[in-house]
């Protein structure tokens, strides 16, 4: 089975080439329906593969900013994308990026760097996860409460939004797309947490910005995934820059992950015509509970020595990627399907 292996002369590792195709093809997909480069999945998906990780963080970010790139401009023919809010965002995207990116770098000096990065993503990811279940509940009790009073309609789950709102800090702006007014300060600091998690964890910060833009900015659910890719796109040039100077990028393995990644994202973004709002936040959900599972059985194969466990991460990881994916897929065709029989029966 030595066919299925492909040397990475940078890296200096063989890797499972078809893994690479599924990572891409589906994170192409997912990435541009959740609105984000999926490096979530893709650095500890490379990193299970065989991927050391500060190479795995490198390689993800360079094939991010291609594919990215492609969402936004679907997402912008639909009016997803706030150009305004994502440009004053990378204020502090691009200081944190670069404060992470050292901080990676001194880790790997001191030997830390696979241990830090996993324990990490562990501790963000279960805060995601919690953080969008505990609004899905939220909203469900809301709704079973109007139901109970005779009234009818969507109740909205957390609005933690509100309260950042009251904080009236110059300058303020109004941001067309997202239909909020706030302090230009609020997106500047969820930036540049995001920025610096994006340096640290080798994310493109989307993991944690589309949420933080539902919760924290306030925007509606698409367009804070257009948004998200936007910048997302732009932050991921600076980073794939930053990496592939400090030696840690693995340019085929980002040229065999961005051809598929490409495809998969023009998918993913029309997606969002179909499936919206709290839709998106259940799926959503689910993944990053998924890739917390792919991430301890991976721990619990290094401490316990099973080999098993360690092919036991790799079927989750690439798992939970190829039924997201197929999920979005199937619900894409058949929004297309709908689409296409409305029009006739109009016709």
């Amino acid at each position: 089975m030595e066919w299925l292996y492909v040397l990475m002369p940078i890296a200096g590792v063989k890797i499972f080439w078809p893994g690479l195709i599924i990572l891409g093809v589906g994170v192409g997909i997912i990435g541009g329906f959740f609105g984000m480069g999926g490096a979530w999945m893709v650095t500890p998906g490379l990193n299970i593969l065989g991927f050391p990780m500060a190479f795995a963080i490198g390689t993800d970010i360079a094939h991010m900013a291609g594919k990215s790139l492609i969402s936004t401009m679907r997402h912008g023919k639909f009016g997803n994308v706030d150009y305004k809010l994502g440009l004053i965002m990378l204020i502090g995207t691009v200081g944190g990026f670069e404060i992470g990116a050292q901080m990676i770098m001194w880790l790997e000096r001191i030997g830390n760097v696979e241990k830090f990065v996993r324990y990490g993503y562990l501790i963000l990811l279960a805060a995601i996860a919690w953080m969008v279940f505990h609004d899905i509940n939220v909203k469900k009790r809301k709704e079973a409460a109007m139901r109970a009073a005779g009234q009818e309609g969507e109740a909205i789950g957390v609005e933690w939004h509100k309260k950042l709102h009251a904080i009236k800090i110059p300058p303020m702006i109004h941001f067309n797309e997202a239909g909020i007014y706030c302090t230009m300060w609020l997106p500047v600091f969820v930036s540049f947490l995001t920025g610096w998690l994006a340096g640290i964890l080798g994310i493109g910060g989307g993991l944690i910005r589309m949420p933080s833009l539902i919760y924290l900015v306030g925007c509606p659910t698409h367009v804070a995934v257009g948004t998200d890719l936007f910048e997302v796109a732009i932050s991921g040039v600076y980073g794939a820059g930053t990496y592939t100077y400090k030696g840690r990028t693995e340019l085929v393995a980002a040229v065999i992950m961005l051809v598929g990644a490409s495809m998969g994202a023009q998918v993913g973004a029309v997606a969002t015509k179909y499936i919206q709002g709290y839709g998106i936040r259940y799926a959503f959900g689910f993944a990053v509970v998924g890739c917390m599972a792919s991430i301890i059985l991976k721990l619990m194969a290094k401490g316990m020595g099973l080999p098993i466990l360690d092919h036991m991460s790799t079927a989750v990881v690439l798992g939970v990627v190829s039924s997201l994916s197929l999920y979005i897929f199937v619900r894409f065709v058949q929004g297309c399907k709908k689409e296409l029989a409305a029009k006739k029966a109009n016709a």
